[in-house]
């Protein structure tokens, strides 16, 4: 029995399927390009102003770091320093402060009373390098101590030709000062009784106004003088040997200060010069 031969059915080849893909393509790119085109028309303004911004931006730093490319170099430059204010005081303390503060007529003073004692020293130099002169500063009076050898002869009040001369020495240096001159007599522990001095009180008190007697022929004011004898009371040196009643036996010369000078300033002057407050009304210069 012969087979009965099938006829074999060809499939249909679809030429036109691209058509799609490309269609889908198409489409896509469109819709790329429309999305684009919207941005772009979107951000025109923000582009321009950021590319503005932008610009400006890099030509300032430009224009600074040039100034920084030309400026000096500077080695070891300190950090500014920063001050710390002082604490504050309190009311009490500050006061006291201020009270013990020197005004400027002390310090002025006291300049003067400095010039004076170099210029002592100056006019006396002879006699001190003898050690018959001693020239001392404080703070508030000059001291001028000259031994009674030098001024008077043994157990008399009266002045040598050499101390006239070392009296009109002391006088030229005082004279433009207008502070008041204390002088005081000093004597050794020897007692003394002559018909002319009872004691070593009569003996220094005589000594000291037999000064004050030739300051006064010099030209110095009365009223800045005063006299005092203090005997033996207030030694220098040891009265047990000729050497310590040598030291002992003096006149000094005190130039005072306006502040403690009792005469010869008022009390709105004193009180200047110690940087206080007069309480009572000025008193006038006797």
């Amino acid at each position: 029995m012969a087979r009965r031969k099938k006829n074999k059915v060809e499939e249909h080849t679809n030429t036109e399927r691209w058509m799609v893909s490309y269609a889908d393509f198409v489409t896509l790119l469109f819709a790329f390009f429309v999305v684009m085109y919207s941005i772009s028309s979107l951000n025109e303004g923000k582009y321009k102003t950021l590319s503005t911004a932008l610009s400006q931006a890099f030509t300032i730093s430009s224009m600074l770091e040039k100034e920084r490319l030309t400026e000096p170099v500077k080695l070891f430059e300190q950090p500014p320093t920063v001050a710390t204010p002082p604490p504050l005081e309190s009311e009490p303390y500050a006061e006291l402060e201020k009270r013990r503060e020197l005004s400027d007529a002390i310090m002025q003073e006291r300049e003067k009373l400095a010039n004076a004692s170099k210029e002592f020293e100056q006019v006396l130099a002879l006699m001190i390098k003898e050690n018959l002169v001693s020239v001392t500063k404080h703070d508030f009076w000059v001291e001028l101590q000259m031994s009674s050898e030098l001024l008077f002869t043994s157990g008399s009040d009266q002045l040598s030709k050499r101390a006239a001369d070392v009296i009109k020495m002391i006088a030229h240096v005082v004279t433009p000062l207008p502070n008041a001159i204390s002088v005081e007599g000093y004597t050794d522990n020897v007692p003394i009784e002559t018909a002319i001095f009872r004691s070593n009180w009569d003996l220094s008190s005589a000594r000291a106004t037999s000064v004050v007697h030739e300051l006064i022929n010099a030209g110095i004011d009365p009223l800045r003088l005063s006299a005092t004898g203090f005997g033996e009371y207030h030694p220098v040196a040891d009265n047990g040997d000729e050497k310590g009643r040598f030291q002992n036996r003096r006149v000094t010369l005190v130039i005072v200060s306006q502040a403690f000078s009792r005469y010869g300033a008022s009390d709105e002057e004193r009180a200047k010069l110690l940087n206080l407050q007069s309480s009572s009304t000025p008193s006038p210069k006797p």
